[in-house]
């Protein structure tokens, strides 16, 4: 075996890897970035799509809730309440809403927001769909420019919203009567629009309403057109019958208001906006104008019960005033108390010829009607309820009355009451008929009918004689004259020997007529034969 080793190799040194570095991210990191940055784009989207927040103030959040209302417009929605918090002083509530970022139209100072539910009012039922849905804030956008971001919310749905076509006029009358916003507005019968607002005049004289007519009906309104109350049921009695007239059963409860032109003459269509004035009925809107009044004062000396303010001034059975007031006042001179009634006259009704000559002034008119015996008479209006009116007309066999132009009011003279008359007539009789001695004339009758019974008493007493003695008598003599008519029939018999000696006479008697018959004619050919004969018959 050698000891040679083998030869060893060489050593080899442990070699050193060293990682190259890398300045790039590890790809871990880019999730989060990229989750960054989609967050940053969704918040600024949201920034940018976010529209502004406004401020709504009701007097109660009955149907409001946090998160869940929303603001609706044409059923669109255009934002969400999203707080409801207590007023400091605690009348009122307020609720944040988020509009949507189209929605700045609705920043305008002169929109409208409301809360819809179900409601019952003088226009109807509305809001039913929100018995499952639930309320939600109703809006109407605005038309001015200034711009703000606290509202004060309606209480009740406006009735007209911005866009509806048509056009708003302006109506004043005395008082509101059943009218109320809502209210119908009908032409023909047919509802074309309704009350939007009213408001008591500065003055308080009166009350103003502006009503909304809807396309295409309010062209039916010109400068010639009447408005008036159709409110309730107009009752009419006359010749005809019983009337009743009313717009419709929805008139009749809540009220309402109808125009109409006269004889369909409207005129040029009227602007909107246009004042027209509202009568009380259909009757006094279509009345002619009454022109400028003339005050009146007459002075009644009987009792004014049934005569009332208001009471008509009827000359010729047409209305011509009115009573303004009743009064009483007594007069020293006369010594007696006068009632004053002091009344407002239309001239202008008295239009035309004043007997021959034509009456240009109102007291002219006067003047002249009185010299013809014109006078003031109380008169019964209706006998149920007693009440009176006060009629002009002519009695020509009154005595002249001059009428002082220059006063006023002026004093128009009076006659009696043709009643009061008749009264005093009747309150005479009534006293002549107390004076009537009844007890005397009661004793008087009482003897002639003592005085009648014993008549009475003797006449029964005869009948019964009669009955007893004359009747059986008469009994007797009607057996014997019927005794006496069969013997006649008999004797007329057709074979009986009286018959025919009867037959016998007769035709003797016809003979003898015969005879002086001839004697007659002969008589009145030759008269002188009575004094010469009868002449001898010629000689063959």
């Amino acid at each position: 075996m050698s000891d040679k080793q083998p030869p060893t190799a060489p050593s080899v040194s442990a070699s050193h890897i060293e990682r190259q570095r890398s300045w790039l991210p590890s790809l871990i990191w880019l999730i989060p970035i990229v989750a960054a940055l989609i967050g940053i784009t969704l918040l600024i989207r949201m920034v940018q799509d976010r529209g502004p927040e406004i401020i709504l103030t009701f007097k109660t959040a009955e149907g409001l809730e946090a998160g869940k209302t929303a603001v609706k417009y044409k059923d669109v929605q255009v934002g969400l309440v999203t707080h409801i918090r207590l007023a400091h002083d605690q009348s009122h509530v307020r609720a944040l809403v988020q509009l949507d970022k189209n929605a700045k139209a609705f920043l305008s100072e002169d929109s409208r927001f409301w809360v819809v539910r179900p409601r019952l009012d003088v226009s109807g039922v509305s809001g039913l769909g929100t018995l499952l849905s639930g309320a939600y804030i109703g809006a109407d956008p605005g038309v001015a420019e200034e711009t703000t971001d606290e509202f004060i919310g309606l209480e009740a749905p406006p009735p007209i919203t911005r866009g509806t076509d048509g056009r708003q006029f302006r109506l004043t009358t005395a008082d509101l009567g059943s009218l109320d916003i809502g209210s119908p507005v009908y032409y023909r019968r047919i509802m074309v629009g309704q009350v939007t607002t009213y408001e008591l005049n500065k003055d308080g004289s009166g009350v103003s309403l502006q009503v909304f007519v809807n396309a295409p009906y309010d062209r039916f309104v010109g400068t010639n057109t009447r408005f008036w109350h159709a409110s309730g049921v107009e009752a009419q009695l006359s010749a005809s019958g019983f009337t009743v007239r009313t717009q419709s059963l929805a008139t009749a409860l809540l009220g309402g208001v109808a125009f109409g032109a006269p004889d369909d003459a409207a005129g040029a269509i009227a602007d909107a906006n246009a004042s027209f004035t509202l009568s009380p009925d259909q009757a006094t809107a279509f009345k002619m104008p009454d022109g400028p009044s003339q005050l009146v004062l007459m002075h009644f000396s009987q009792s004014l019960r049934g005569l009332a303010p208001g009471a008509p001034i009827d000359f010729m059975g047409i209305e011509i005033g009115e009573v303004k007031s009743i009064s009483v006042e007594y007069d020293k001179v006369a010594g007696k108390f006068r009632m004053p009634v002091l009344a407002r006259i239309y001239p202008d009704r008295l239009q035309g010829k004043a007997g021959s000559k034509e009456s240009s002034q109102d007291a002219d008119r006067l003047r002249f009607l009185s010299q013809k015996g014109l006078r003031a008479e109380l008169r019964s209006g209706n006998l149920l309820t007693g009440q009176l009116y006060i009629a002009l007309n002519f009695f020509p066999k009154a005595e002249s009355v001059k009428i002082n132009l220059h006063d006023s009011p002026i004093e128009l003279p009076t006659m009696p009451r043709s009643l009061d008359e008749l009264q005093t007539q009747l309150q005479e009789i009534v006293g002549k008929l107390n004076k009537v001695p009844y007890s005397e004339i009661a004793a008087d009758l009482r003897k002639t009918l003592n005085t009648l019974n014993k008549t009475l008493s003797s006449a029964d007493q005869t009948m019964r004689r009669v009955d007893s003695d004359v009747v059986p008598e008469l009994s007797a003599a009607l057996q014997d004259a019927r005794k006496a008519v069969n013997n006649a029939d008999r004797a007329l018999a057709t074979d009986a020997p009286l018959q025919q000696d009867m037959r016998q006479v007769l035709q003797e008697l016809t003979r003898a007529a015969t005879s002086v018959r001839i004697l007659t004619d002969y008589l009145a050919d030759r008269p002188d034969s009575l004094l010469r004969g009868k002449p001898k018959d010629p000689t063959p």
